[in-house]
């Protein structure tokens, strides 16, 4: 009866392993139309929306082995869209992000560890206009058969990185910090 019942379970553990592993996914590829970078910050006391039309990011993570996980994104800093074509023109200058000598944003991770069901702690480097900062951010994942969706946000401070120097140094005008959001919709490779 013993032997029965060690059999059995041990049939329903592997059963168990077998469908665990059958549904365990790496996401490898993103689909850009479907994910988006945005940001929110304060001018002269109002909120203000903007985003970035054109990044890519490279992934590889598998939800069940976060600490082997790699993320790359990259935002091509003259694609940003404040809602005014004057003020799009203004911030990819020198005395903002400069993109002719910077076009990029870059962060790179070098941590990803679980904290919760469905939700990292992710830890990296953000380059921007020629600094690199060390950030962290809280990162949830949720799963539609063969697609995951990676949100997370994190608070920018501009002068970390020299984003808006001159007469925009100040912080009365422009608020020093912005928070930025994020959402990455990913493929499951099989």
């Amino acid at each position: 009866m013993t032997s029965r019942i060690l059999k059995s379970t041990g049939t329903a553990f592997a059963a168990v392993l077998l469908t665990f592993n059958a549904h365990a996914v790496e996401y490898k590829a993103i689909d850009a139309a479907k994910s988006n970078v945005a940001f929110s910050y304060k001018q002269m006391g109002v909120g203000m929306d903007g985003k970035f039309k054109k990044f890519s990011a490279q992934l590889n993570f598998d939800p069940t082995k976060p600490a082997a996980a790699k993320a790359t994104l990259e935002i091509d800093l003259a694609s940003i869209d404040t809602g005014s074509s004057e003020a799009d023109q203004e911030v990819t200058g020198k005395s903002w992000f400069h993109t002719a000598a910077f076009p990029k944003a870059v962060f790179v991770s070098n941590q990803i560890k679980q904290t919760a069901a469905n939700q990292f702690e992710v830890a990296g480097k953000l380059t921007i206009k020629g600094q690199t900062k060390d950030i962290s951010f809280p990162l949830k994942q949720t799963a539609q058969g063969n697609v995951g969706m990676f949100n997370g946000s994190f608070v920018m401070r501009r002068a970390d990185f020299n984003i808006g120097e001159g007469m925009w140094a100040k912080f009365d005008t422009v608020a020093n910090e912005v928070q930025v959001n994020f959402q990455i919709t990913a493929l499951a490779s099989k």
